[in-house]
């Protein structure tokens, strides 16, 4: 939700982009962000300590393509184009990376606490 928020504040105040170009970033900011979030929880170490299913990373590349084109060409939405899509690609991986650390650092913190719902199986 703060990364979201974080987008909107930059597409708004910085860049000055109007309503209908902030919507579309903000539909494809969830799009990649959503799917990337997966990759950060399905492990309990660094999101590349164990690879995905060839299912899931193909099915996550085949709908983020697909996600990218709406926004850039504007499918039922205000086009983005490709600078802006790039945009948000980067500052959705941004995000990304810090949510996989303060993963490890939250696992971290709790296994120091010893409860049960984070005891090792």
């Amino acid at each position: 939700v703060a990364a979201s928020f974080g987008l909107f504040y930059l597409a708004e105040r910085v860049y000055q982009l109007d309503r209908d170009t902030i919507q579309s970033l903000i539909y494809l900011k969830l799009s990649v962000a959503g799917h990337l979030t997966v990759f950060v929880t399905r492990t309990r170490g660094p999101f590349w300590s164990i690879g995905p299913a060839k299912i899931l990373l193909a099915a996550v590349i085949g709908t983020q393509i697909i996600a990218t084109l709406i926004a850039v060409y504007g499918v039922f939405m205000a086009p983005i184009g490709w600078e802006l899509a790039a945009l948000v690609w980067l500052y959705a991986i941004a995000w990304f990376l810090v949510n996989d650390r303060l993963k490890l650092f939250a696992y971290r913190i709790f296994a120091n606490h010893r409860l049960p719902v984070f005891a090792s199986r």
